[in-house]
């Protein structure tokens, strides 16, 4: 795997030239192709291009960045036209995992207190992202089928590659459903079959799962996607396609209503033994050089601070936990943010019921603050602790010699979409629901291999675990990377009094609220676009 970020500028140089189908005003209504696309597709350099358009959905929030040129209008680019920043607001603030003290900007009162509005600004610009690539990569799927390719002059090895590039798309597509049925149920279903300019049926979670399972097979285990470990960095494989095979068989209960536990381990074992090993050190795999040495990652979200110039992503990350006296007062901690222009927001804490969760030694605790309960103060940002988890540093950083990464305003980090520490715990939690084919020492062993990281040594490690374990755990190692509402609701844990936090459902104390908020709304923009669609029960 080449530790470059090629493919971020090939995706940058997409954007400013395939316009025609980039901004668009109602995404029910898939806009028709003109001559533009008979000039993508007639070379092997244009389908490269037009692929890295697809990648780029996820990575860019506008044509020009960082603000002002959204991809999709009526988005807001600086706030709610990120793909991850809308993502991470819906799977982490309702959670323990964090709370935003910025209660006056739109949506962020109903997703701290678990009360989704169908009009919510993150809700919408989520939705209308994910359709947006899934249009993008039904656009490329159409002009990359087999027949579509030939007679043009490609050399045989440039149209295998195109198959491969096909795949990705589908790869790409596959994960875009996956979010909306994870977090909407039951979106508009689209595919490159479909005409451009027609307003789609809605699809039921059931039904899509099956659909994002069949497509993930197919390019997984029939040999179109390139080989675990040998695409470019930041580029879809085969174990990219077995790792979200794993996620959705672990939640295959919640999605389907049936359990597939024993394929979350036969999937999660395929990802486990490609090759990949695990970084030496738990905060280098977040820092601004990730890309480099890193055999860990399976796929992530790239970003370079000179050519991804956005008030999302990685650079949000940093900046919305950051803050300027937290920055002199831990600098033997945390050594530097690495952000200095437009720096240090200060708007995101931990909740305390997430804090406790680690024992002393544990290196993945990566908080500071000086109060770690939010307690009566929820719009007050020094109370509840800081996570400095991202940071715009290098991993040679040391306190007092910190090395910054390419820019001062914006972040060079990748976000890890799927890394074998997750295919570690995938597989442990599939073992101890039931799933067969598994092992329950090489569950417990690949636990502790994530805790002798985490320690340094062996002294962290334990001799049993449980669900419970394996939850918190999860929550341990995975914090701040998009997973914790989906594993509240697969433990029943979400909306219910099992399990309270400060701050859930807005009381201090914490409560449960109703069941219905475990899926998002559908936004009231496309159900009055689109007369095919169903809200979601009780919005």
């Amino acid at each position: 795997m080449k530790n470059n970020k090629f493919i971020i500028k090939m995706a940058v140089a997409a954007l400013s030239v395939f316009l025609f189908t980039s901004c668009i005003s109602d995404l029910d209504r898939f806009p028709e192709n003109d001559s533009t696309a008979q000039i993508v597709y007639s070379t092997f350099d244009g389908y490269k291009s037009a692929l890295a358009k697809v990648y780029a959905a996820y990575t860019l929030s506008g044509n020009t960045g960082p603000a002002g040129s959204p991809d999709i209008s009526g988005l807001d680019e600086g706030q709610n036209a990120d793909f991850l920043r809308c993502f991470f607001n819906h799977q982490e603030m309702p959670t323990d995992e964090a709370h935003c003290i910025w209660s006056q900007d739109p949506s962020v009162s109903e997703l701290n207190s678990i009360n989704f509005i169908a009009n919510g600004a993150f809700t919408i610009g989520l939705y209308n992202k994910c359709i947006m690539q899934v249009m993008y990569a039904n656009e490329f799927i159409k002009y990359s089928a087999d027949g579509d390719a030939a007679g043009k002059g490609f050399t045989a090895e440039q149209t295998d590659e195109i198959k491969s590039f096909r795949a990705e798309a589908r790869f790409l597509r596959a994960f875009a459903y996956w979010v909306l049925m994870d977090v909407f149920g039951n979106p508009p279903f689209i595919t490159e079959n479909d005409p451009f300019d027609f307003l789609p049926s809605q699809i039921q979670r059931a039904d899509l799962f099956d659909y994002v399972e069949s497509e993930l097979l197919d390019i997984a285990e029939n040999g179109l996607l390139k080989q675990a470990k040998t695409n470019e960095y930041g580029r879809a494989d085969r174990a990219a396609a077995w790792a979200l095979l794993a996620r959705i068989y672990l939640n295959a209960e919640v999605y389907k209503g049936s359990p597939k536990y024993t394929e979350a381990i036969t999937y999660s074992k395929k990802v486990i033994d490609a090759g990949y090993s695990l970084k030496n050190r738990y905060e280098d795999l977040f820092l601004a050089d990730n890309n480099v040495n890193n055999n860990e990652v399976i796929l992530s979200i790239n970003y370079d601070g000179m050519n991804t110039r956005l008030y999302g992503g990685t650079t949000f990350l940093i900046n919305c936990s950051s803050n300027g006296d937290y920055q002199n007062n831990y600098a033997n901690t945390l050594i530097h943010y690495g952000i200095f222009d437009n720096a240090n927001w200060s708007g995101y804490r931990a909740r305390l019921q997430f804090v406790e969760k680690f024992d002393a030694g544990d290196k993945r605790f990566l908080f500071v603050g000086e109060n770690a309960a939010i307690a009566d103060h929820p719009s007050e940002y020094l109370y509840g602790l800081a996570t400095y988890k991202y940071r715009n540093i290098k991993s040679e950083s040391t306190v007092g010699n910190p090395v910054y990464g390419s820019h001062s305003e914006f972040a060079d980090n990748d976000f890890p979409l799927f890394r074998l520490a997750e295919m570690y715990l995938v597989y442990a939690e599939a073992v101890l629901r039931g799933g067969t084919g598994g092992s329950a020492s090489d569950a417990l062993g690949y636990v502790n291999l994530l805790r002798e990281r985490a320690w340094g040594n062996a002294s962290g490690n334990v001799s049993s675990i449980s669900l419970d374990f394996i939850l918190d755990e999860r929550a341990r190692e995975l914090y701040w990377e998009c997973f914790r509402r989906t594993d509240l609701i697969r433990y029943g844990l979400f909306t219910t009094i099992d399990y309270l936090w400060e701050w859930k459902g807005g009381v201090k104390t914490g409560r449960a609220v109703d069941s219905h908020f475990n899926l998002y709304p559908i936004p009231t923009t496309d159900l009055m676009a689109n007369p095919n669609l169903n809200q979601n029960d009780k919005y």
